[in-house]
């Protein structure tokens, strides 16, 4: 794969972070990182998404976030 079309994210910044999802559906695109979820070592396993437009929670591996392909950072 393609090393350009990855993202470097610090784990420890993602609660509250912004992203857009590249593909959206339901007119779903802006999205809010509201809770951050941890395995029995501490390390991050996941993350739950809320959406802007309508408050949707969607749980995803976090490390999907680093796929430019699917998410950019940040608001577009």
């Amino acid at each position: 794969m393609n090393k350009s079309a990855y993202t470097q994210i610090n784990p420890e910044k993602l609660l509250l972070s912004k992203w857009t999802a590249v593909h959206p559906q339901h007119k779903e695109k802006h999205f809010l990182v509201t809770e951050v979820i941890r395995n029995e070592q501490q390390h991050i396993a996941a993350c739950l998404l809320e959406a802007v437009i309508n408050h949707q929670v969607y749980e995803l591996d976090w490390q999907q976030l680093k796929d430019l392909s699917l998410w950019r950072p940040g608001w577009c």
